[in-house]
């Protein structure tokens, strides 16, 4: 958090927009993807603050699947994504205080009351945007289908295509 608030702390932005966004990101789908990219639209810089393995443990129970040095790599590797900053916290309020983003993002599926650091990034002359959810993405929804053994493509290929007809006696 220290290097991030260092690069991109508000004197250092020199006319850059900075764009915050957090989440788990356990399991990263297009969902995922699809709101990042939207978040970056919105800024120059964006910096995701992931929850840490044991935050993650607090409010998913079972849950991360994959470590928090994993998941950050991952975010870090996509073009949209400038910085990604780790932390133990079960919400970003200290990282949203410190960094002051110029634009504060969460999914459609937060309400805006409850979205952690809207007051210190409006305070701030910031803003707050809730990009909607991607439908027909949820990693509850993914976990799921796994551990019940979703059907391969081609098992569910099979299953599509009509049975012959069955022989009839005359």
């Amino acid at each position: 958090m220290d290097e991030a608030i260092l690069r991109f702390g508000r004197e250092k932005r020199n006319g850059r927009r900075v764009v915050f966004t957090n989440g788990c990101f356990d399991v990263l789908h297009p969902g995922h993807i699809r709101t990042l990219e939207q978040a970056r639209s919105l800024g120059d810089i964006l910096i995701v603050g992931i929850n840490s393995d044991a935050s993650v443990g607090s409010l998913k129970p079972g849950r991360p699947l994959i470590p928090e040095n994993e998941r950050g790599e991952i975010l870090a590797a996509l073009a949209s994504v400038d910085a990604v900053v780790i932390f133990d916290e079960l919400t970003p309020r200290e990282i949203v205080t410190a960094l002051l983003p110029d634009v504060l993002v969460k999914g459609g599926d937060w309400a805006d009351n409850k979205i952690i650091g809207r007051e210190e990034v409006e305070a701030a002359g910031g803003r707050v945007v809730s990009i909607p959810v991607v439908p027909g993405y949820s990693t509850t929804e993914i976990l799921r289908k796994i551990r019940e053994g979703a059907p391969s493509a081609e098992a569910a290929a099979e299953s599509a295509t009509p049975a012959p007809p069955s022989p009839t006696k005359s």
